[in-house]
């Protein structure tokens, strides 16, 4: 079997392997599938006392139609690219004892101690249930209501709007889109109240999405909020069970952006941001009245840029907050416990864990931003100052889950492949969480440098075999755009680029400015010149690397690339024609006001505010100035799913009728009913149609 079928049939060797991994009491919950070619996760359970997993539920002996998703979940599915069949997700009680989850928009609890499985009835398919921390009641969303049925059967509503496009409990798009928050509503620690989020898209736009390869289908449509257009309201509520109601109140004109909310025994908290994403404020609720009050002030000239697992209450009451300081001697991401710092200034801080005895473990960096560590942070006040003791050692990119005092840790490095799930208690080793999925093929060992004056993380892979002094096509392979990395010490990110060079390139990939993992001043850079810096560091780059690596043929160079990394391949060959010699770009953004306001406002601004920063980074504007000759111009792919409802196939609809009439080489290759994530297989199947265009490009 080729490597683009196997990656198809695997999921990209996802399949098989634990995922979604919680500790409540004495369980390690996880989502696995049976195989290496199995798509329908189930629910397993590791009892730390009897030691070994158990299967709590499996959907194929559940009697649900397999695919069978409402439409909401579908759409969330989609926000949290989860490709995954069967169970999504799960939610479980504080001690323990049930775990929840929807299936088919069915409702399903389980009983952790003996696994039984019931189906619970609702008023309708539900989305995203999650117990009260007791285990006697479970909320869910239907129909854009949030509800909650007890052990009984008596099923009530929280909160509603009949016949209205207004949900309660659910995410806006903004926030799940842009801000990793997947959730629209938060048990009280007593399980007696929720706090939820109420959505009004009624001031958003109406687009209209339309799949011509299915004629008889009606078009779908949804609120689109686009750069300088309007946002959903969002507001919050405290829903008590009795009937109860009270209104959370802060400056929601000034501040619209709800990003992260956090409810334990110290109280509910939330985190908000202005639109320009500029200032931001993390608040406490008080629950009796609603009314709140400022804890701390998020302030950049540029953008915040909160952490994720902030804001928190630590066990002394204190609030910790995530944010950036750069001065006095530092550019990090950082820590705070009521404006006192806890973390070290070579400390790159992406993500708070949860809490180790009086300590933080938190995910970051600590100057190699290839790699991912764990730390303990110590958050007492001592004269020694602050400290982070790093705990994994192992080269590589290193997450976690925590509960309790046992720490789930998964491992994945260019030594292995996939991720290594071991249990932990303190310095014994419980257990390591069954793997079955399909080892990667290759065994790439890229070349991790630092390119440049800007110390641009960037790698080079050759062919398996290559032997030195044989010149070499280059490919650029990358993403290149705020908030994700490609340059990473972790195996099966690679396996797709070996094929690539594996078919006769070298490939190249580098993260520019603009990425996580190096400093806050390294990814701000970007800030309303994206286009100029992204590209430039990605020039640079490729022209550092080939005075280091002389089987670079820097004259045969081909760029590809998806969604951002797609605008990057587009701009590339149209401002580059010099040095690109031919372009993929898959889902690109073409016309950044055709793009979501979070997104493109942070980096870009209000479009009132710089029409002329917009039509800068516009594919749109670019196609209509030939280069001097036009037989220089350089042959694009643009590539894109049908129901993309993210990147929105108007992008290069738009871009194709921009080239056609400047007399631009260009093919346009639709996917029908693929959506921004191409699933199913569809990327795998690319491949070869991206190499046969890539191969006659450079050839001209």
């Amino acid at each position: 079997m080729d490597y683009p079928e196997l990656s198809a049939r695997t999921q990209r060797f996802t399949r098989g392997a634990p995922r979604a991994v919680s500790i409540v009491g004495d369980k390690v919950l996880y989502l696995r599938s049976e195989g290496g070619e199995d798509p329908v996760d189930r629910l397993w359970c590791w009892d730390l006392a009897d030691g070994g997993p158990r299967l709590l539920a499996d959907p194929t002996t559940l009697g649900d139609e397999p695919g069978a998703l409402p439409d909401t979940e579908r759409a969330l599915r989609e926000r949290m690219r989860l490709s995954t069949g069967g169970i999504g997700g799960y939610a479980t009680d504080r001690a323990g004892t049930v775990a929840v989850f929807a299936l088919a928009g069915r409702l399903r609890r389980v009983e952790l101690a003996t696994g039984r499985v019931d189906t619970v009835p609702t008023a309708g398919p539900v989305v995203d249930p999650r117990p009260d921390p007791t285990g006697e009641r479970i909320a869910y969303v239907t129909a854009g209501a949030l509800r909650v049925v007890d052990r009984a059967g008596h099923d009530v509503l929280l909160a509603g709007e009949p016949r209205s496009e207004v949900t309660w409990g659910l995410p806006d798009h903004i926030a799940a889109e842009e801000f990793g928050r997947h959730r629209g509503y938060w048990w009280s620690p007593d399980g007696r109240s929720v706090l939820a989020s109420r959505v009004d898209p009624a001031r958003v736009e109406r687009w209209h999405l339309h799949d011509p390869a299915d004629p008889q289908r009606p078009p779908t449509t949804v609120r689109y909020p686009r750069a300088g257009g309007n946002n959903a309201e969002v507001s919050l509520h405290l829903l008590d069970l009795d009937g109860g109601w009270v209104d959370v109140r802060w400056d929601r004109e000034t501040y619209p952006y709800l990003v992260a909310v956090d409810w334990t025994d110290g109280g509910p908290l939330f985190t908000v941001l202005r639109r320009s994403q500029q200032h931001g404020l993390v608040l406490a609720i008080d629950a009796r009245t609603g009314e709140t009050q400022v804890h701390a002030e998020l302030t950049d000239a540029r953008w915040v840029e909160p952490i994720a697992g902030t804001p928190r209450h630590l066990a002394d009451g204190r609030v910790l907050v995530g944010g950036e300081l750069i001065h006095e001697g530092y550019d990090a991401h950082c820590l705070f416990a009521d404006g006192t710092l806890l973390t070290p200034p070579s400390l790159y801080v992406r993500r708070v864990v949860g809490t180790l005895g009086a300590d933080l473990l938190v995910e970051g960096s600590d100057g190699e931003p290839s790699e991912q560590h764990l730390f303990r942070v110590r958050t007492a006040v001592a004269s020694a100052g602050v400290e982070a003791r790093r705990i994994t050692h192992e080269p590589g990119w290193h997450t976690a889950t925590l509960g309790g005092d046992v720490l789930a840790v998964a491992s994945a490095s260019m030594d292995h492949s996939g991720a290594r799930w071991q249990l932990w208690r303190g310095e014994e080793l419980l257990g390591e969480l069954p793997s079955v999925a399909t080892a990667a093929p290759f065994a790439p060992r890229p070349s991790l440098e630092r390119v440049t004056d800007r110390r641009l993380p960037a790698s080079v892979l050759y062919p398996r075999g290559h032997v030195a002094g044989r010149r070499l096509a280059v490919l650029v392979d990358g993403y290149g755009g705020p908030g994700a990395q490609e340059v990473v010490a972790a195996r099966n990110r690679w396996q797709a680029r070996q094929w690539w060079a594996d078919q006769g390139f070298a490939v190249v990939t580098v993260d520019n400015r603009g990425t996580p993992g190096v400093a806050p001043s390294f990814e701000k850079a970007v800030y309303r010149r994206m286009a100029d810096v992204v590209l430039t560091d990605q020039v640079d780059a490729l022209t550092a690397l080939t005075d280091k690596h002389p089987d670079l043929d820097i004259s045969r160079v081909a760029i590809r690339g998806w969604s951002f990394g797609g605008w990057l391949a587009g701009l590339a060959v149209l401002r580059r024609p010099d040095l690109f010699r031919c372009g993929v770009a898959g889902a690109p953004v073409t016309d950044w006001t055709l793009y979501d306001t979070a997104y493109t406002e942070r980096y870009l601004g209000l479009p009132v505010d710089g029409a002329d920063v917009y039509a800068h980074h516009s594919l749109l504007a670019l196609a209509a100035e030939l280069p001097a000759r036009p037989e220089d111009a350089r042959p694009l792919l643009l590539v894109h799913g049908l129901a993309d409802d993210n990147v929105v196939a108007a992008h290069t609809l738009r871009l194709s009728a921009a080239l056609l009439a400047a007399g631009r080489p260009h093919a346009v290759l639709p996917l029908p009913g693929a959506s921004h994530m191409a699933v199913d297989g569809i990327a795998e199947q690319l491949l070869r149609l991206e190499l046969d265009f890539i191969r006659r490009g450079l050839a001209q």
